[in-house]
């Protein structure tokens, strides 16, 4: 994991990489939890015998459940000692170029777009590119914006 002193050391890396997680494994209790929490029980989700016949040849995460698995790459991606909280403040932009089917294992890469000095703070704006391992495509790519307090 990437550690970074203090939020304002981030100013001067705008267009860099700043962190990258760790590996995640995205497996079937996991795509069915989240069916049940969102309701999204579509069968190339949650039915592993008719998704085998299907598309994809196997069920595939919702596209949902890789955004909803940023916050745990960013605590893994990287850190800054002398934030003492942060808050999702959006998103910019989202697309999902690749399926990400059960088994696949995940992990995202930072990079910070914009550093915008807030009172008490700055306002970040990274691109977050989820690495679909053995994929050439990604399976999502995001801007991801939030303040992050001192």
């Amino acid at each position: 994991m990437q550690h970074y002193a203090r939020l304002a050391d981030l100013q001067p890396l705008v267009g860099r990489e700043i962190g990258v997680s760790q590996w995640t494994e995205v497996d079937q209790d996991r795509i069915d939890r989240f069916a049940a929490a969102t309701g999204d029980h579509q069968w190339i989700h949650v039915d592993p015998a008719r998704a085998a016949e299907g598309p994809f040849g196997a069920t595939i995460a919702h596209g949902f459940l890789t955004l909803s698995l940023l916050p745990m790459f960013f605590d893994s991606g990287f850190a800054i000692d002398d934030v003492r909280m942060g808050v999702n403040y959006g998103l910019n932009r989202v697309r999902f170029p690749a399926p990400v089917r059960v088994g696949s294992r995940l992990r995202g890469h930072f990079r910070l777009l914009e550093y915008l000095p807030l009172e008490g703070g700055a306002q970040l704006t990274v691109e977050v590119t989820v690495e679909l391992e053995g994929s050439a495509k990604p399976a999502c790519v995001a801007e991801s914006v939030s303040r992050r307090y001192v």
